[in-house]
């Protein structure tokens, strides 16, 4: 029993081949995940969904289905451009907030990252402050934000500014930090949208990690995501997105020694640490929120603080909006400090003042390195985690972009001017379709086909038993789910020695085009 491919189609697998070559030398291109762009975005619309593993590809703002992630990647000498829906391809939600994700092709139609900046010493005088929009994106198309929730304590009110309370954002000194205020609107993946729809992701991208195979756990039962805290054996994490800089971010395992890939792999340690005390730093807890710590300061533009300007007590309970909230340390990015400001080296283990301490990144969450995608080196980000797998401050990036973060929205007529223009990948109902060998049963000749689909589009089989005349057969239809197709010819093995099989899309449902 044999497939066809016709000549046509073996023609378009060179020209991708050809592609990839091109840009093999280049993992901004090339280290996107692509793999599901075939498959509608998801998301459970409950709790009781969720357990019943039962989710949605329609819902309120999302009135037609639209496909998960990356569906488009060109680039040019200078840029990577980036097309994606927003949505990642695991099944999102659902979210402790009344926001729902939706296509951010309306808003964000192209996406583009300077290119060439990985791989390069290249170390800017100049930082640059991450802002609450994104600031880059996971390589499945998920936007990446920082570690602030965009609010912040109001002193005259005594309590935190949210999004409900009516007292603004806040008085911009001591500044929510997400991951412990917004926890609860997280799904299991630990991202969420907020009112513009945007889904996003603050701290550990655990879905996304999964997706990449980085020593991510998946329990289907419970659908939770769990850090593989007692692996032995671990990997170098892979690229699991890009920032505004042009820089990576990595998972959180690195090579142990940043210029030497023989000396293992273990997990990056953070330079951040609670302002506890526990390493000679000024302890809060006793003192209270009275001062800023040094990279705040600098962040800021401000060294000393008035009395107006204190933070609330560890200890503090305020009854607001939100109902009963604490403030226990931790609760504001301000809580914590940077050992490099405290005296300590990074990159070994050092004492200052009888406490000693060991941290592998900058203020900036990056390092340069040897990694498998740069191995004569790179400045990249990494993803921070605590030894139990729970994420640590700043969790993907610093205040400040290490480098110039040119990367930005853009538009179709910005990236059509760039020439010239390659075309790396483009997905959704682009995608070839690609026949696996026919499986058939001895016992009753049936034989069944499966090939790689874009979901929502009906195909049809085409059979022959010459490669000479092509017959359609009404049973051989069927539309595609998730991803791919199948279907089964009853009995054919039975009667006929030889029989050849292709392919062919004849229609493909509504679906939400913006931005595709």
């Amino acid at each position: 029993m044999k497939t066809k491919i016709s000549w046509k189609r073996q023609q378009l697998a060179l020209g991708c081949l050809l592609s990839v070559l091109t840009a093999h030398a280049d993992p901004e291109v090339t280290s996107w995940f692509t793999a599901n762009s075939g498959k509608y975005a998801r998301i459970y619309t409950s709790t009781a969904n969720r357990t019943a593993g039962v989710s949605a590809t329609t819902w309120t703002g999302q009135t037609s289905p639209t496909y998960a992630g990356v569906h488009e990647i060109d680039y040019s000498t200078s840029w990577v451009y980036l097309k994606s829906s927003g949505m990642s391809s695991f099944v999102m939600g659902p979210w402790g907030n009344p926001n729902l994700a939706k296509n951010q092709g309306s808003t964000i139609p192209v996406y583009r990252f300077p290119r060439g900046v990985a791989g390069t010493a290249t170390n800017t005088t100049t930082k640059t402050l991450t802002g609450l929009s994104q600031i880059g994106f996971l390589v499945d198309g998920v936007a990446i934000y920082n570690t602030s929730d965009g609010f912040s304590y109001s002193h005259s009110s005594g309590q935190d500014a949210d999004p409900i309370a009516g007292i603004g954002n806040g008085d911009g000194i001591w500044n929510r930090d997400a991951w412990t205020n917004e926890y609860s609107s997280f799904d299991f993946a630990y991202n969420h949208p907020p009112p513009s729809g945007q889904y996003h992701s603050h701290a550990n991208p655990i879905g996304t990690r999964y997706l990449l195979g980085d020593s991510v756990n998946y329990n289907s039962s419970t659908k939770l995501y769990s850090e593989n805290t007692g692996s032995t054996n671990l990997a170098h994490s892979p690229i699991i997105g890009w920032m505004n800089d042009g820089l990576p971010l990595y998972g959180p395992y690195g090579y142990s020694n940043p210029t030497n890939p023989a000396g293992g792999v273990r997990r990056m340690v953070s330079g951040y640490v609670l302002r506890d005390g526990t390493y000679g730093n000024t302890n809060l807890n006793a003192t209270g929120r009275t001062t800023l710590p040094l990279w705040a300061q600098a962040a800021q533009g401000r060294t000393t603080l008035t009395s107006s300007q204190y933070g609330p007590a560890t200890t503090y309970t305020s009854s607001g909006s939100g109902g009963s909230l604490t403030y226990a340390l931790g609760h504001y990015a301000e809580d914590y400090d940077y050992l490099g400001d405290l005296g300590f080296t990074q990159g070994a283990t050092n004492t200052v003042n009888g406490y000693t301490a060991a941290f592998d990144l900058n203020k900036y969450n990056a390092r340069y390195c040897v990694t498998p995608d740069y191995p004569n080196g790179t400045w990249a980000y990494f993803v921070t985690l605590k030894a139990d797998g729970t994420p640590a401050y700043p969790y993907m990036a610093g205040r400040w972009y290490f480098g110039n973060p040119t990367g930005a929205s853009t538009t179709t007529t910005v990236m059509a001017a760039d020439t010239p223009l390659t075309l790396y990948f483009k997905g959704y109902t682009n995608l070839p379709v690609v026949l696996s060998a026919p499986v058939v049963a001895k016992a009753n000749g049936n034989v069944t086909l499966t090939w790689s689909a874009a979901e929502g589009g009906t195909y049809q089989v085409l059979t022959s038993t010459n490669l000479a005349n092509w017959s359609t057969n009404a049973t051989l239809t069927t539309t595609a789910t998730n991803n791919v197709a199948a279907t089964v010819e009853s009995g054919v093995a039975l009667t006929i020695t030889n029989r050849f099989y292709k392919v062919q899309r004849t229609s493909v449902a509504t679906f939400d085009t913006a931005g595709y």
